[in-house]
């Protein structure tokens, strides 16, 4: 597959939205200390209070398969809710353990829907992911959608009735510039997502439309402290890139920066709608939100990309290419979204799992 390079002009800068770095070769000074805890100091790994909610809510869509149209984390009890189509697989639920909620609409019937979205409203500027706990499509429309991209977005919703909710966003949908702990290439600057290793090769993640701009990697931005090249690079359709380390890292842990302090990150997860995650950044630090959507279509200028993860994570400029997490789990690469953590906003994550299998490494 061909990709789209995204090119970076003069000192203009790349990225996502979200920045959580994963300490590398060089890790920048800390702007803020952690409270409670001595400015370097390292975070002790910290299990995500929801992550067997998580575990248990990707069991059970294994096991229901289209008899099942998603779950979500039930903020008032903070139990897992299922939803399905019929009695046999409300019994599998709760013998679970979980709480199953019968809809009306199945998978299948929402798929057809967001497959009839991508044919018919596939604009700049407009995004749609299943609501669980509405059992709708959530078709979004940032403030660029206007006159006839309007008219044709809207015609396209009002095909399928109930089926599907639109929502207006502030902003537009865009990739976001710069980074967390700055990586720089080719006249950009991203952020370094998670560390991962392949045998005893060491490399790692960050958003795939950072690494279309450019080939060498450096820590600095005279490009005089060289980390690593390119290895491989999705985007558009995906949005993550790998590169591969010069030599090995200073500081090789699977760490995050808190810029205070370090959360070590020691295995990856897949996000569950009502999931609390938290992001960090050089430009907004550290910050937390809520998972709103998965499987979630993003119609940038750049192109389409498509399976991620939506949030209630704040981010602005300057936030790029970098981690979210869960306690000591990884769950994504920033990817991009709108607003700012003034006003609040939306923000989309790649999957990192999805990296992960395309290139065969493994978060240490």
């Amino acid at each position: 597959m061909r990709h789209r390079h995204a090119r970076i002009r003069g000192t203009a800068v790349i990225g996502a939205a979200s920045g959580l770095v994963a300490t590398a070769l060089v890790a920048v000074p800390s702007a803020q200390a952690v409270a409670g805890s001595p400015a370097g100091s390292a975070v002790p790994p910290t299990p995500s209070p929801q992550a067997s909610t998580a575990k248990l809510a990707r069991s059970l869509a294994g096991t229901l398969g289209a008899r099942s149209a998603g779950a979500y984390i039930d903020k008032a009890t903070g139990k897992l809710v299922v939803t399905v189509t019929d009695a046999g697989a409300a019994q599998t639920v709760r013998a679970a353990g979980a709480q199953p909620r019968t809809v009306q609409r199945s998978d299948a019937d929402l798929k057809k829907v967001m497959a009839a979205l991508k044919r018919d409203a596939t604009v700049p500027g407009t995004a749609w992911a299943v609501d669980p706990a509405a059992n709708q499509v959530v078709l979004s429309m940032d403030s660029s959608v206007t006159g006839s991209r309007l008219q044709k977005v809207q015609a396209a919703a009002q095909e399928h009735g109930a089926a599907v909710r639109t929502k207006k966003v502030a902003g537009t949908f865009r990739t976001f510039t710069a980074g967390g702990e700055a990586i720089y290439a080719g006249g950009g600057r991203c952020s370094l997502g998670f560390n991962v290793k392949k045998g005893g090769e060491s490399f790692f993640l960050t958003a795939g439309h950072c690494t279309e701009i450019g080939g060498a990697w450096f820590s600095d931005q005279a490009n005089t402290q060289k980390l690593g090249d390119t290895d491989g690079s999705s985007f558009p359709g995906n949005d993550y890139g790998i590169v591969k380390y010069t030599g090995t890292p200073a500081d090789s842990r699977g760490t995050v920066s808190l810029y205070g302090g370090t959360q070590d990150i020691t295995g990856a997860g897949e996000a569950t709608v009502g999931q609390n995650v938290t992001r960090s950044g050089s430009t907004t630090q550290v910050h937390e939100g809520e998972v709103t959507a998965l499987d979630q279509t993003v119609n940038y200028a750049e192109g389409t990309v498509s399976g991620l993860i939506e949030t209630t994570v704040c981010a602005e400029p300057g936030d790029s290419g970098g981690s979210l997490f869960a306690g000591s789990t990884a769950l994504g690469l920033t990817s991009g979204g709108s607003g700012n953590c003034t006003a609040g906003g939306t923000t989309f994550f790649q999957p990192v799992g999805e990296a992960l299998s395309a290139y065969g490494v493994e978060i240490y």
